[in-house]
């Protein structure tokens, strides 16, 4: 008597569920500010949340967001609130938005346009800075983000609003340096969306051009950790270890090192040594 034969169910490949759709929302956007906006809001506010804009001007970028979808706080330096010193308690925002100038004026210089935006923060603000020029802005940028950590509920989210520029013929990437910073306060950084301006820049008068003119800006998305375990440490100019966040993973659960890799997960060497250890010793 022959033995019963099992038969195995023959493997099928996965089928992606949902509804087909080319709607979705893109990194990047020929558009003005208050087109981008919504995107942004929608794929990481929910409608509802409480929203901090600490630089909220005329609002521009409210104006295409149905004004009952969130419980907005408005508020800049000419109502009297500083995005550096903030009305609000620990913990108690969902969501911060934060604008502040940053471009040159139409036919000026960097040096111009960053003596206005010293004179209007430096004189009219709560916290004094001895900063000049590009450093100022940044100087600006790091205090609002700390103030934002401060007022941000966990895993809260941070909307800045930025743009590179030349700055005494130096290229500054702001994104870039904006990035590094918020990751060493524990900020995780969640998306970037590049809006292409629309209009020409206003025209100037040079003799020759070295830089590309920038005719784009940012949209960056952080979002504040959950639980921070390691921040990390700046050697040699450089990042020794980045931020880890999240439930501590026993070692049975941490993916072993590829024979002849440099490197394995979570800033371990194949030698089972941290990166910050390494390069201890290489000191």
């Amino acid at each position: 008597m022959s033995a019963a034969v099992i038969v195995k169910p023959k493997k099928t490949s996965r089928v992606a569920r949902g509804i087909a759709t080319n709607e979705l929302i893109f990194s990047a956007y020929h558009a003005t500010n208050d087109e981008v906006f919504p995107h942004v809001l929608k794929l990481y506010v929910p409608e509802g949340s409480l929203v901090a804009d600490v630089t909220y001007g005329k609002g521009v970028f409210w104006k295409q967001v149905p004004e009952t979808a969130y419980d907005i706080r408005a508020s800049d330096l000419q109502s009297g609130v500083d995005c550096r010193k903030l009305p609000y308690g620990d913990t108690t925002i969902d969501c911060v938005v934060f604008d502040p100038p940053y471009m040159h004026t139409p036919g000026g210089t960097a040096h111009q346009n960053h003596q206005n935006f010293e004179h209007y923060y430096n004189n009219n603000g709560t916290q004094n800075s001895s900063k000049k020029y590009h450093e100022a802005v940044l100087d600006l940028y790091f205090k609002g983000a700390k103030e934002a950590f401060r007022v941000l509920k966990p895993e809260g989210i941070y909307i800045v609003k930025c743009q590179d520029e030349v700055c005494a013929n130096q290229q500054r990437l702001t994104h870039v340096e904006i990035i590094n910073e918020l990751s060493q306060l524990g900020f995780v950084v969640e998306d970037l969306y590049v809006v292409l301006r629309k209009n020409k820049p206003g025209v100037s008068r040079i003799l020759r051009q070295v830089h590309a003119r920038k005719n784009h800006s940012y949209f960056l998305v952080f979002r504040k950790a959950k639980s921070v375990r390691y921040l990390p440490q700046r050697r040699n100019g450089q990042m020794a270890l980045r931020l880890a966040e999240g439930k501590r993973h026993s070692a049975s659960n941490r993916q072993p090192a590829r024979r002849g890799s440099k490197c394995a997960s979570v800033g371990r060497c194949a030698s089972g040594k941290s990166a910050t250890d390494q390069e201890d010793k290489s000191q």
